[in-house]
């Protein structure tokens, strides 16, 4: 198991990769983000994306699958998110697109009212196959620490 204390600042993580799919694309957009630009090829290209795009929300659930997976399989002590700061869309995301999210812890804080927890903070990107960014944001995440003998 891998707890808040086993855990530096600068320490970087591969979390993994994510294939984008025309069909994925397409439902979510369908679900919860219905704007004509991630529903139709035809719309789409009157835009500035040129083409059907990933809704922004959409890149942050593909990523979430990717953490969460490398979260599990690692078998990691974390205890859920209280939120992100910094979220930024940099770059459309695109069908057949293949995303990489890494991310590089740049702050860890034990709990002063919950000895049995730490804050770990990161500083996490996304790019697509070119190494483009396409996102980036800060995530804030609650671990247990070590337990003592």
């Amino acid at each position: 198991m891998i707890y808040f204390d086993d855990l530096e600042v600068g320490q970087e993580t591969l979390f993994g990769h994510y294939d984008v799919t025309r069909e994925e694309v397409l439902e979510f957009a369908q679900k919860y983000d219905p704007q004509p630009f991630h529903l139709s090829d035809e719309e789409a290209a009157k835009t500035h994306f040129g083409r059907l795009a990933a809704s922004g929300w959409h890149t942050c659930a593909m990523t979430m699958a990717v953490i969460a997976r490398h979260v599990v399989d690692t078998e990691q002590a974390g205890l859920g998110s209280p939120g992100v700061d910094e979220l930024r869309w940099l770059k459309p995301v695109y069908p057949g697109d293949r995303l990489t999210v890494r991310g590089k812890i740049i702050e860890t804080t034990p709990s002063r009212s919950k000895p049995q927890i730490g804050v770990i903070k990161s500083e996490n990107t996304i790019t697509n196959q070119d190494d483009v960014k396409v996102m980036t944001f800060t995530s804030i995440v609650l671990m247990l620490r070590r337990p003592t003998a």
